[in-house]
């Protein structure tokens, strides 16, 4: 069977006493980061398991083995390096394939940054969408971010510290700069930080204070 398990998204103790069980009978664990995934195995007394890299760049020829595993009867755990595997991770094409050869998948729900990231902003979360990481190339990110913006849904964004002024000066081109946006980094972590204010106010912020970590973007969806 492949298992699908959600790991911590910072603080440890936020994994589930099933991922922990699930990870110390698996046969084989796929990993986007075996090092780091390794490490959290021994901070979990799990030792002497194999890790197999399974990222964005081998994920095609890593699938044909990891099915020829599943059909032998291995117990195969896909984790992401964070959070919720397939959420902005690799692992959709394996699951796709595994639903075509009619294998077993189950999974492991956990953690997950988008869902954290939604119930601290304090922006309406009965409707959202969630656009995962922005293309790197402007114009791909227009076409995602002016329509988006006309929806009435809470926007949920990821995005790297290092692109987070350019995303917010976008966003702000196709919405009024008083609507509620609110900027969340380094979830569970020691350093966690929620940032609330209006479009103009967060990027005024941005000028003159460097945001490091990892950043999860929201905006408040269009009101009527």
């Amino acid at each position: 069977m492949l298992y699908l398990v959600a790991l911590s998204i910072g603080n440890l103790g936020d994994i589930t006493f099933r991922a922990r069980d699930t990870l110390a009978k698996a046969d084989i664990i796929l990993a986007e980061d075996t090092r780091k995934v390794g490490f959290l195995l021994r901070r979990l007394g799990i030792e002497e398991k194999t890790l197999l890299s399974f990222y964005e760049h081998n994920e095609s020829k890593r699938i044909p083995y990891v099915v020829r595993l599943l059909r032998e009867g291995r117990e195969i755990v896909l984790v992401s390096s964070a959070g919720t595997p397939l959420i902005s991770d690799p692992g959709y094409k394996l699951v796709r394939k595994c639903i075509e050869e009619g294998l077993r998948i189950t999974s492991c729900p956990g953690p997950s940054a988008v869902i954290n990231a939604l119930l601290l902003s304090g922006l309406a979360p009965d409707k959202f969408l969630f656009l995962g990481f922005l293309p790197r190339r402007k114009k791909r990110r227009e076409k995602i971010i002016a329509p988006a913006l006309k929806l009435p849904y809470t926007l949920i964004i990821f995005e790297s510290p290092r692109r987070l002024k350019n995303t917010l000066e976008e966003v702000a081109s196709h919405a009024q700069e008083e609507r509620e946006c609110v900027v969340v980094r380094e979830m569970t972590k020691v350093h966690e930080e929620v940032i609330r204010g209006s479009i103009g106010e967060i990027r005024e912020r941005l000028e003159k204070e460097k945001i490091r970590g990892e950043v999860v973007v929201l905006v408040e969806r269009r009101k009527k």
